[in-house]
C-alpha cells in the first residue's frame, strides 16, 4: 500500500518539523522525502507546508489535511488488527501516553502481563502531562491515556474513572513517618520535593493549599518520579504519590507511604481515556479493557 508509505512521510515531517530530521528517522533522503512532499503538494494543488528558515510548519491546507491522513493510518491500523484477530493472531501496535506515577509499576506490568498472552503486539509508551493527553489523542500521537486529574477535554471519551487518594511519602527516619494519617498543615512544617505543575499531583496540591492558606515548601521539583522518591533518602523530605505508582511491596525501601486526610486533599480522578468517536484498533482496545479491569479489581503494580 505505496500510498500510505507517503501520507506517512507527510506525518513523519508535520510531528517533528523539519524534513531533514524526519529523513533521519524514515531511512530515505531529505532530498527525495522533499521530492515526495512536493508531488503530494501538487496532487492536492496546495502546499501543505510552509517553508521556514529552520524547518517546515503545516499550512492551514496542511492543517485539514493531516487530519485526514492520521485518520487514514489510524483505520489501516484497525482493518490490519482485525485482520490478525481473524487469523487466531492477536497483532498490532499500541500507543499509550500517561502521568510518570504510572510509568513506576502499574503500566510496566500491565505491558508485561499483556505481552505475555499477546507477544505479537508491541507497544510504545511516552510520558504526557495533564494538559497534554487529550491533544496527544486527539491528533493520533496515542490510543489511550492513562492520566491522574487530566484537564477536561470535550474531544476524549473516558473509559474508566476511579479515586486515588493521595500519600504522603517520607523515609522511616522522618519526623512524621510514625503517623497513620497526616494534615496538609502537618507535611507543611518540612521541606517538599514535588512534582511540576504539569502533573495531576501538583494540581492537587496546589488547588489544597490555596483553598487552606498553605504555603507549600517546595525545595525540589521535578517530572520525574523516581528522582523525588531517591531525594527522601538524601534529607527528610516529603514527595507525594498516588497508590497506583506503588508496587505490592509500597514505595520503596525505607519509604512510608502515609494517607493524607481526604478533607484536607480530596481523592483526585486517574482516568482511562481515547478519542472521542474513535475506533480503536483490536488490540488497542482490548488492551484499554484489560487495564480497566485490572484497575477495577485493585491490581496497581503487583
Amino acid at each position: 500500500m505505496r500510498h500510505l508509505q507517503q501520507l506517512k512521510y507527510i506525518d513523519a515531517v508535520a510531528r517533528v518539523g523539519s524534513i531533514r530530521r524526519a529523513a533521519e528517522t524514515l531511512a530515505i533522503t531529505s532530498t527525495a522525502l522533499n521530492r515526495r512532499i512536493l508531488s503530494a503538494e501538487e496532487d492536492l494543488g496546495t502546499p501543505i507546508f510552509e517553508r521556514l528558515p529552520n524547518g517546515v510548519r503545516l499550512s492551514v491546507a496542511g492543517e485539514l489535511y493531516i487530519q485526514h491522513i492520521r485518520q487514514q493510518l489510524s483505520d489501516m491500523e484497525r482493518v490490519r488488527s482485525h485482520i490478525a484477530d481473524l487469523a487466531g493472531e492477536r497483532r498490532g501496535h499500541i500507543s499509550v501516553v500517561c502521568g510518570q506515577a504510572l510509568m513506576m509499576y502499574f503500566l510496566p506490568a500491565m505491558v508485561s502481563r499483556y505481552r505475555a498472552l499477546h507477544p505479537g503486539v508491541t507497544f510504545s509508551v511516552c510520558v504526557a502531562g495533564r494538559e497534554q493527553a487529550a491533544a496527544r489523542l486527539i491528533d493520533f500521537s496515542a490510543d489511550l491515556a492513562l492520566i491522574f486529574e487530566p484537564e477536561i477535554s470535550t474531544g476524549v471519551q473516558v473509559l474508566l474513572e476511579t479515586p486515588q487518594q493521595l500519600h504522603a511519602l517520607v523515609s522511616t527516619e522522618h519526623p512524621l513517618a510514625g503517623h497513620q494519617e497526616l494534615r496538609l498543615s502537618d507535611c507543611a512544617q518540612y521541606a517538599m520535593a514535588l512534582p511540576s505543575r504539569r502533573s495531576g499531583i501538583r494540581h492537587q496540591l496546589d488547588m489544597a493549599a490555596a483553598r487552606r492558606s498553605i504555603a507549600l515548601p517546595v525545595t525540589v521539583e521535578s517530572d520525574n518520579a523516581d528522582f523525588l522518591l531517591r531525594c527522601l533518602y538524601s534529607e527528610p523530605l516529603v514527595a507525594f504519590q498516588i497508590p497506583v505508582a506503588f508496587s505490592i511491596d509500597g514505595p520503596g525501601q525505607g519509604i512510608r507511604a502515609i494517607p493524607v486526610n481526604t478533607h484536607d486533599v480530596p481523592p483526585g480522578a486517574l482516568q482511562v481515556v481515547q478519542q472521542k468517536g474513535r475506533h480503536l484498533p483490536v488490540a488497542a482496545a482490548r488492551f484499554g479493557a484489560f487495564i480497566t479491569d485490572k484497575l477495577v479489581a485493585g491490581e496497581f503494580g503487583q
